[in-house]
């Protein structure tokens, strides 16, 4: 099971702010204080009913939808295992159903270092690229449809757009995906883009990322339909991506492969999305424009003027649209729980 440091770290399913962390907290430890014995247990079944309907009508974002996979009895509390569609994570409920708790945390792995703090409370990581050149090559792997591949492609769009010429951006994808048939679809359409029609890709993608429809960003930036269906069908049978799918062949785990950039997966040790790598180091970095602009200028021998370029500090929101978070959990990744 993944251990999740900061459930609340994933802007798009939860919305609950800081103030109400701290008074979970302090419940956590009236639970224990003045719980009364006479108060009615749950069963499993009813509990797990009660917690679903709670998560999926005040703590997922609309559109989207939480499954408890599992309960189990921890600390005199039912344990939790959520999906919350890019992820599992461990939540408890009393048994009385009247408190819930997003989160555990290891008090002595944190205190022994064990945890990063920083990550912990969403901080963003500060980032440089020790390996340095007089023209950065940027290889940004995503799924097209993780919310956390789609907030940091919303957060680097502007700075290509400084950068320009300046650097070597490639955007690649993940050989697994997890978000099914549409995903596979949608990738192997960026890919056709970029590769017959790469002056088309930004502004299909700062189409696609707001709106998480296809054709109609197809038909407004222009793209030649016959080149990339010519294109779609040709990658398509010769990575056998739909094939493989419909046969379930070459699945990894539940989830099935997109082996367009295979190798550049296994060369990086990539794991989930977004995986993002400069000069062939992966880097983390916030997932804002300004962060992002900062981190790749860090990789120039000697930065060019348009570094000094102050872009928004804002955090794209994770998923499809143009929101805005407070602040984001930047480990936050699509990813199979471990």
């Amino acid at each position: 099971m993944k251990q999740i440091k900061s459930l609340f770290g994933r802007e798009t399913f939860l919305r609950i702010t800081l103030p109400v962390l701290l008074v979970i907290a302090l419940a956590l430890i009236a639970i224990f204080s003045f719980q009364k014995p006479g108060d009615k247990e749950l069963s499993t079944t009813e509990a797990q009913t009660r917690a679903e309907s709670f998560i999926n009508d005040y703590l997922m974002q609309s559109g989207m939808k939480a499954t408890i996979r599992d309960i189990s009895e921890e600390y005199d509390l039912y344990k939790l295992k959520i999906d919350i569609v890019s992820d599992v994570v461990e939540s408890y409920i009393s048994k009385d159903g009247k408190l819930f708790f997003p989160q555990a945390m290891n008090i002595d792995e944190i205190s022994n270092g064990g945890t990063d703090a920083a990550a912990a409370d969403g901080a963003a990581p500060v980032s440089t690229v020790s390996v340095k050149s007089d023209k950065p090559k940027l290889e940004l792997f995503v799924m097209s449809h993780c919310p956390y591949g789609t907030q940091i492609e919303k957060g680097i769009l502007p700075v290509l757009e400084t950068l320009g010429s300046k650097i070597d951006f490639e955007l690649k994808f993940v050989d697994y995906a997890m978000h099914g048939e549409k995903e596979l679809k949608e990738q192997i359409n960026q890919y056709c883009i970029q590769k017959n029609q790469p002056d088309k890709l930004q502004a299909y993608l700062k189409c696609f990322l707001i709106a998480g429809e296809d054709a109609s960003c197809v038909a407004s930036t222009g793209i030649d339909t016959t080149k990339l269906n010519s294109c779609y069908t040709q990658t398509d049978q010769e990575y056998k991506i739909m094939d493989n799918f419909r046969n379930q062949v070459g699945f990894q785990g539940s989830y099935p492969g997109f082996d367009v950039n295979k190798a550049d997966n296994t060369k990086y040790g990539v794991a989930g999305s977004p995986t993002l790598v400069i000069n062939g180091q992966e880097v983390s970095s916030g997932r804002d424009s300004a962060s992002l602009l900062s981190t790749v200028c860090s990789a120039f021998n000697n930065a060019p003027t348009e570094c000094q370029t102050v872009l928004p500090s804002d955090q794209p929101a994770p998923g499809f649209g143009t929101g805005t978070v407070a602040s984001a959990n930047t480990a936050a990744e699509c990813a199979p729980a471990q």
